[in-house]
């Protein structure tokens, strides 16, 4: 019997048991860095599979796990366990059982597929010594809590933790747009940097009546949103990337009473390091010029998240190596274009090479199915052992580049 073939009669075996661990840490959804029900069952499902781990990482819930094997370093392998505060609509027996807080966008799947890469390479480590020592990542607050930078700062990659360091990183996340069972990445950026915006412009308030006697911050605000399309229209290269979404504006009392102040909030996408500072600079410039001459002032914060995901050309290469000689030929194929969508995934890229991938949710023959981050989404556990699959094959099949 080849490895192939034990990995998947492994996975044949435990796959009842992981999609119900799957439902179960849907049913009890927690959000970035309170997951401690969700880190209690990656321990408890580590230890039943007899994988060492570390637990307390990145502020308490984040745990890694390793299995030893040949050479001097590991492959490094995610799953982020964190939910949404989103409301959930599904009536099926396994939804949300906390108010108010969900997986929506399938972190439930990730967690579950990992443990079940776990459970499968320690059976084959029974058999015989892992031909590389593979390192589990369990991270939490992906969902704008940077939980992945906090893994790389408390030494999960480095090796001072569990295990050798880590040489790769392998990351992988449902996609509802593309067809179940088929995988994705490309070389480069995959996902996009962001920056959140946050905006307070100052002016007099007073009646609505008399709007001579006041300095009007909402309608500064209302000129700030309108001018700041033309960064994206008028200062950006027609061939990059760039989003600027205000999404909030809050301000005033009462229907008759022009306010003292007005917030704008938002958020800033992009896919090329100059493009982001280039938008940066423009934003507060057009705000403080924009307050200035309605007679107010601005105060502008503009706060750094996610660095671009850009995935390692090496490790891309072999992940189509492995996912052309383990999955249907039709199944394996480019990830057509970057999304504007940001993921801490990044923080891995920045330290080792890495790749994320796609694994397409959507059921054969449908054309549509919920997407991430809304109210009825679900992932789908039909797919959950291509995904399992492809991490054990990555991790088995890697050599160094």
């Amino acid at each position: 019997m080849t490895i192939s073939e034990k990995i998947d009669k492994c996975i044949e075996a435990i796959l009842p048991e992981l999609i119900e661990i799957r439902h179960d840490l849907h049913a009890h959804p927690e959000l970035g860095y309170k997951e401690n029900r969700t880190s209690e069952v990656i321990k408890k499902e580590l230890a039943n599979a007899g994988v060492p781990f570390v637990e307390n990482l990145a502020g308490g819930t984040g745990v890694l796990g390793h299995l030893s094997g040949e050479g001097n370093e590991a492959v490094g392998l995610r799953a982020d366990i964190d939910a949404l505060p989103i409301t959930e609509i599904n009536t099926f027996k396994w939804k949300s059982l906390h108010e108010g807080c969900m997986h929506a966008c399938g972190h439930d799947g990730h967690t579950a597929v990992l443990i079940g890469v776990a459970k499968v390479l320690a059976e084959i480590a029974k058999e015989s010594k892992l031909p590389n020592p593979v390192t589990f990542v369990f991270q939490p607050a992906e969902e704008g809590g940077g939980g992945g930078k906090r893994m790389v700062e408390d030494g999960c990659l480095d090796g001072s933790k569990i295990g050798p360091k880590v040489s790769v990183m392998y990351g992988l996340h449902g996609w509802p747009q593309h067809t179940a069972k088929h995988v994705q990445t490309r070389v480069g950026a995959v996902l996009a940097s962001d920056v959140g915006v946050n905006i307070k412009i100052t002016g007099t308030g007073g009646h609505a009546a008399f709007p001579h006697f006041c300095d009007d911050p909402i309608l500064c605000a209302a000129n700030v949103i309108t001018s700041m399309q033309q960064i994206v229209s008028r200062n950006t290269d027609p061939l990059d990337s760039l989003v600027i979404s205000l999404t909030q504006i809050h301000g005033g009392t009462t229907h008759n009473i022009i306010p003292s102040s007005a917030e704008i909030t938002g958020t800033i996408r992009f896919l090329q390091d100059s493009t982001g500072e280039m938008a940066k600079r423009r934003v507060k410039k057009i705000t403080e010029s924009l307050a200035s001459a309605h007679n107010c002032t601005a105060d502008v914060t503009l706060i750094d998240g996610y660095p671009v995901t850009r995935n390692d050309k090496c490790a891309v290469a072999h992940f189509f190596e492995t996912a052309n000689a383990v999955l249907p030929k039709e199944h394996v194929g480019e990830f057509p274009a970057p999304v504007m969508g940001g993921e801490d995934f990044s923080y891995y890229c920045k330290e080792v090479p890495s790749c994320f991938f796609m694994v397409g949710l959507l059921p054969e023959g449908e054309e549509s199915m919920p997407s991430l981050h809304q109210p009825d989404f679900d992932f789908n556990d039909d797919v959950i052992p291509t995904c399992v699959k492809m991490f054990c094959e990555l991790a088995l099949r890697y050599s160094e580049f």
